[in-house]
């Protein structure tokens, strides 16, 4: 995950962005559910990194499919190996920027949209995610609630369990962001 939250800071950082700049984390949250008359899924991932550069609104995501965890282990095993095919695709990431003229240094609520793109399961898509952000001191807060359709990242859900698996997954996220420290 180390080299993983490296690669975020690398893309969100520029040149003559100073580090005071950047926030970050490396345990930011998102939480999926699918729901079906036949069956509710749900899984759980607590080791997302997120980095924000407050100077130029960019945003990166990146998490690890495997880390996601199920009330059920085969529902984590069929996840990773029939439709997410973690090995193939290990990684779930959204880059983008915020669209709003807020000032990220002074205290306050605000709801934001980030336009970026959307990579699951080797599949890119342009989103435009909406949250609200909160900047409290030297913490900033984002939370994030977007839907994802399966067809659209190519994720292939076999006839046999069709009834199982939603067409539309409901996605939280859940970020607190502090300064970042070069080590």
């Amino acid at each position: 995950m180390k080299n993983l939250f490296k690669i975020l800071i690398i893309n969100v950082l520029l040149i003559n962005t100073s580090f005071g700049q950047v926030y970050s984390t490396q345990s930011g949250e998102t939480n999926f559910f699918s729901e079906t008359p036949v069956e509710n899924i749900s899984a759980s991932n607590k080791t997302v990194g997120a980095v924000l550069n407050i100077a130029t609104k960019e945003i990166a995501v990146s998490m690890k499919m495997t880390a996601f965890d199920f009330p059920n282990k085969l529902m984590q095993e069929h996840f990773n190996e029939n439709y997410m095919e973690s090995s193939k695709f290990p990684t779930g990431i959204f880059k983008g920027k915020i669209a709003e003229s807020i000032d990220l240094t002074k205290n306050g609520v605000y709801d934001v949209t980030a336009k970026g793109q959307l990579t699951i399961h080797g599949v890119s898509q342009a989103r435009d995610l909406k949250g609200k952000l909160t900047v409290e001191n030297d913490k900033i807060s984002l939370i994030c609630n977007f839907d994802i359709k399966v067809a659209d990242h190519k994720i292939d859900v076999p006839k046999l369990v069709f009834a199982k698996i939603a067409e539309v997954i409901s996605v939280k996220s859940k970020y607190t962001f502090t300064p970042y420290v070069k080590k």
